[in-house]
């Protein structure tokens, strides 16, 4: 397939020749002009084939469902189940078999008779081995009756659950102003911070127990110097607090404590 080139396009044959007199063909823009229209009706061809096959697959695959490639109609086939046999209400049904009591465990005693030692051939027994067990001419084992635990144990959702704002805060013992007590009484300035000045405030994070214990003391925003481990000493060393409870039971319960350190 060819059609005219006008002279002044960059791919005419014959231009292309004229350029290209004498010089090294081997040149890419030569083999790139010379090409070009190879290249634009493959391009056409390409972009034809794939338009074609766009239309075609949707019409294909329409036709192909709804051919029956030979398959056979399902057959139904109804059944017709026979009567049960008539329940016969003039035989009574048999009673209900009731298992026999378990065996109580029995010990076998013997009434007292004065003999000499070496003709006793059976000791009475203990009253510790009677304490139990009911009297009897036999000695019997019995069934042990063993308890079985619930099938469905309760637990509880809040078993483990840290919370943090419950029905009832915990409290330390006489309540947050004998707690700021306790911390400055108990708090020592450490002697590196001191030299070099440091002041702010550390923040402690921890947790009340259900038992009212501090847990998991740890310092979230310190100030170094020393500040954050003292501060962690004197909140691993609170008594114990009055727990926190949610819905009338003792529960853990998260708690930040902010604990200042100032020169005076």
């Amino acid at each position: 397939m060819k059609w005219h080139v006008d002279w002044n396009d960059a791919v005419n044959p014959d231009r292309v020749e004229l350029v290209f007199a004498n010089r090294n063909k081997e040149y890419g823009a030569y083999v790139i002009r010379r090409k070009y229209e190879k290249r634009v009706v493959n391009a056409l061809l390409i972009a034809l084939s794939g338009i074609a096959l766009a239309v075609a697959i949707p019409i294909l695959v329409n036709y192909l469902s709804k051919v029956n490639f030979g398959k056979k109609d399902k057959m139904v086939e109804e059944v017709t189940l026979a009567e049960p046999p008539p329940i016969d209400k003039s035989t009574p049904p048999p009673p209900p078999v009731i298992p026999p009591p378990p065996v109580q465990q029995t010990i076998k005693f013997t009434p007292p008779k004065v003999v000499k030692d070496e003709e006793v051939q059976e000791p009475p027994p203990t009253q510790e081995e009677v304490k139990d067990v009911q009297i009897s001419t036999e000695t019997h084992e019995g069934e042990k009756i063993v308890d079985l635990p619930p099938e469905n144990p309760v637990v509880s959702d809040d078993e483990g659950k840290i919370f943090t704002i419950v029905e009832e805060m915990p409290s330390f013992p006489g309540g947050e102003e004998k707690m700021l007590e306790y911390v400055a009484k108990n708090i020592k300035y450490p002697s590196v911070a001191r030299e070099n000045a440091i002041t702010g405030r550390v923040y402690v994070n921890f947790y009340i127990d259900k038992d009212g214990k501090v847990q998991s003391a740890k310092v979230v925003r310190g100030i170094g110097g020393g500040c954050d481990e003292e501060a962690l000493r004197v909140v691993k060393s609170m008594p114990t607090w009055k727990p926190g409870k949610q819905n009338g039971r003792a529960v853990n319960v998260n708690y930040n404590l902010p604990i200042n350190f100032t020169l005076k």
